[in-house]
């Protein structure tokens, strides 16, 4: 049955012009907040989260401009008076025929209508006029001749709407689209009511009819971003974990403590840790390793591939893979570091990266080892630390033919030997970095193995806060 209201309208009556004016504030005001956080967003950005939240702040704010137009509207009242006057003189009604909404704007059109069933007389607003593309000085159609300008397939819907408000005394609550003369679709939102006459029956039917074209059209942006967003993130998962078994297939297969070498004394105590960064999918190219070689020498290495995801780590495993070749086939660190200089500048993608190569002769406690533009190995003694001189040597990768020096350092038993690659410490600068690291001399030296050393560093710099990996290998010199 309908409602009492849609049985006396005219009973009704419209809230204060002051009730508007508040609800008028408060939408302004709205609008203003999301505007503000619509401008802290980037437009054209990469990340698909970004693009989101703007396109969902777009079409808030188009649907608050849409509500603030109504809110105005309603506040003001219809202009009626001109189409009142000229029928009362006789001559043909003029509708009035507001302006048109911005290109783009979600501002929409809304029109009315009645149609009375006792004398098949149609009574349309100037607005519906416009939305459906005609002229306003047409005939209005009767509600069997409204079907004419609905698409074939939403035709049954239209239909239903209306036996169910005729007949059963149902509320239309529908959206339908129409072709217009001028051949565009639109979409249309439809809200009516059946009005009883002084029998009890249905003696006319009214309706509000809103162009809802370009809401659906921002609508489907946000879900079409939506969708891309949920895409980019599975993919994201994806290449996380490929890289993360990619990276821990190649670095080495002990944990913990290693003893080094294995036959003989024990001269070298290892111990390794990568430090992940806090977002995970930033899975980046560092490595560290350490391996016996044949002629009793044991090989120290840590560097890093920039970049993140596959790509690079599928690069780190190259890089690591020609390292461990090289060095069991006797190459000294300084032609190693430029044999991978070439490697890189050979690749397809072009790529940076940056490393340390060591070799240990446990016979003389000798070091020899060079770099590609990394961070110093870090030297701890008696309860102090120092950096290690560097030999000359840029980034691998970033000019062809380079040439990298060596540089050599005798060791004592019970120093102590710290690789990293760069960004173990987060949020200073290199020269900072360095400071804090060589504090934790005291802490060093009272600690029994390398071990004990690693436990250290992963709780002064394993935190929430990091922005990237980084690994650190620590050698302590027993015999």
């Amino acid at each position: 049955m309908p409602s009492p209201v849609s049985a006396d309208r005219s009973s009704a009556q419209p809230p204060g012009r002051g009730s508007f004016e508040a609800l008028i504030t408060q939408t302004r005001q709205l609008k203003g907040e999301v505007n503000a956080v619509r401008r802290d967003t980037p437009s054209d950005g990469a990340d698909p989260e970004e693009r989101w939240q703007r396109a969902l702040c777009d079409l808030a704010l188009h649907q608050l401009d849409d509500l603030d137009a109504h809110l105005a509207q309603l506040r003001d009242g219809p202009d009626t008076e001109p189409a009142a006057a000229a029928a009362s003189a006789g001559a043909p009604a003029v509708r009035p025929v507001p302006a048109a909404p911005p290109p783009g704007s979600l501002l929409s059109r809304v029109g009315s209508a009645e149609w009375n069933l006792l004398t098949d007389e149609a009574t349309w607003s100037g607005e519906l006029y416009q939305i459906l593309g005609l002229a306003p000085d047409a005939p209005a159609l009767t509600l069997d001749e409204l079907p004419s300008l609905v698409l074939d397939e939403d035709r049954p819907k239209l239909t239903a709407m209306v036996t169910d408000c005729l007949v059963d005394g149902k509320p239309i609550d529908g959206e339908f689209r129409v072709v217009r003369p001028d051949g565009l679709v639109r979409a249309v939102h439809m809200m009516g009511e059946p009005v009883l006459g002084a029998d009890g029956g249905t003696a006319s039917m009214w309706a509000v009819l809103r162009d809802v074209s370009e809401l659906r059209r921002s609508q489907r942006t946000v879900h079409e971003t939506r969708d891309s967003l949920q895409r980019h993130r599975r993919q994201e998962q994806t290449e996380h974990r490929i890289a993360a078994e990619l990276q821990e297939a190649v670095l080495p297969p002990w944990r913990g403590s290693l003893r080094l070498p294995h036959q003989g004394p024990r001269t070298l105590d290892l111990a390794a840790h990568r430090l992940p960064a806090a977002t995970q999918t930033l899975m980046g190219g560092d490595w560290y390793d350490a391996l016996e070689l044949s002629d009793g020498e044991t090989l120290l290495s840590v560097g890093d591939l920039t970049g993140h995801g596959v790509a690079v780590a599928s690069g780190m495993a190259m890089l690591l893979g020609a390292v461990r070749g090289m060095a069991l086939a006797g190459t000294r660190p300084g032609e190693l570091l430029g044999m991978l200089n070439q490697l890189l500048d050979a690749t397809v993608q072009p790529a940076l990266g940056s490393a340390v190569c060591c070799r240990y002769r446990p016979e003389t406690h000798t070091l020899v080892w060079a770099q590609a533009g990394h961070p110093a190995p870090l030297l701890y003694r008696d309860g102090t630390g120092r950096m290690l001189n560097a030999p000359d040597g840029v980034l691998l990768g970033a000019t062809s033919g380079a040439v990298y020096g060596e540089a050599d350092e005798t060791l004592r038993p019970g120093d102590l030997l710290l690789l990293h690659t760069d960004g173990l410490v987060p949020g200073h600068s290199p020269a900072a970095a360095v400071d804090r690291l060589l504090d934790l001399a005291p802490r060093f030296g009272a600690a029994r193995t390398a071990q004990d050393c690693v436990r250290t560093l992963v709780e002064e710099f394993g935190g929430a806060g990091r922005e990237d990996d980084a690994c650190v290998l620590v050698a302590r010199v027993t015999a």
